[in-house]
């Protein structure tokens, strides 16, 4: 009789701990989030950038529809992204309303902004750069974006 107990209480803590894992499994996926905020730049004014304060471009040949800076490209323009589950949020000036994803044909989804889809540099390494403004690279041209989601052309 007390091992059958002793089984049903083992069962039991068992079940439990399941039950608990699953349930902080959830909450972390619910709680996960990518911020998009705003910082202002020398000569190029108010841009988008990442939780890290790093600028984020948009590139023209993803022609404000889909994900077009893939394999290479990708490794030297990494996408903003998001999964599945996670929160958008927007501070500073950056609108909520034009915050989205898009599939990237690597896998996941990419952060969009007016549909734009969203990449960081890698020659920006800390945040206040933007080395890749207005660069001719990867088969087009890469431009940061405004909190209204408008290109900025300027070079700097």
């Amino acid at each position: 009789m007390k091992k059958m107990l002793w089984i049903a209480a083992l069962i039991a803590g068992a079940a439990t701990l399941v039950v608990t894992t699953v349930a902080s499994a959830g909450r972390d996926a619910a709680t996960s989030s990518v911020v998009i905020s705003t910082k202002t730049l020398p000569k190029l004014g108010t841009v988008l950038v990442n939780s890290k304060g790093l600028t984020l471009y948009m590139f023209v040949p993803d022609k404000q529809k889909r994900v077009t800076c893939v394999k290479a490209c990708a490794a030297i323009w990494p996408p903003a992204k998001v999964a599945k589950s996670a929160k958008l949020i927007a501070k500073g000036k950056a609108k909520k309303a034009l915050l989205g994803s898009d599939p990237n044909p690597a896998g996941g989804r990419v952060v969009t902004y007016n549909h734009w889809p969203l990449y960081t540099y890698v020659s920006d390494t800390r945040p206040g750069q933007a080395t890749g403004q207005a660069l001719n690279l990867n088969g087009g041209l890469w431009y940061v974006l405004s909190p209204a989601g408008k290109i900025i052309k300027t070079k700097p």
